[in-house]
């Protein structure tokens, strides 16, 4: 077999670079990165500051290292279906969530400084069945977990 440089082939075959893209489904994201949170369910995440008060733009660059929205970020499944940094509004955008549900997934008025992991996958469920988790189910995550 000859080798060939990509200028050499371009010139006798049209050459896609672009990688296709894996199709998942909302849910099937969403679960994905519910399991992928669960796989270390007591490892603590970061959180971010007051979402809901930030301007929209602010909002949608906010992102923290170590946080629930980069440890699906780290995952090479949910980048090769699109997810392209671990921004909050790329998590928005690519997970199709409300502020809302992000909010309650990422914030740090409801956990602190830190979520545990499990607690962050079980938000991220919740969004998958289109809830919220109730106040007795935070305070018992508060008390429990």
């Amino acid at each position: 077999m000859k080798h060939q440089t990509l200028a050499q082939l371009q010139i006798v075959a049209d050459i896609d670079q672009v990688y296709p893209r894996q199709v998942m489904s909302r849910s099937e994201r969403l679960e994905r990165w519910a399991e992928l949170l669960e796989r270390n369910p007591d490892r603590r995440l970061s959180t971010l500051h007051q979402t809901e008060y930030q301007p929209v733009r602010a909002r949608g660059a906010m992102r923290g290292d170590g946080s629930p929205i980069s440890v699906a970020f780290e995952d090479p499944v949910l980048r090769a279906a699109g997810f392209e940094n671990d921004n909050y509004g790329e998590a928005k955008r690519f997970f199709e969530l409300t502020d809302r549900q992000l909010h309650e997934i990422i914030c740090y008025c409801h956990f602190g400084a830190t979520v545990n992991a499990v607690t962050a996958a079980h938000h991220v469920r919740a969004a998958i069945a289109g809830r919220q988790p109730g106040m007795f189910a935070r305070m018992r995550e508060a008390f429990i977990g």
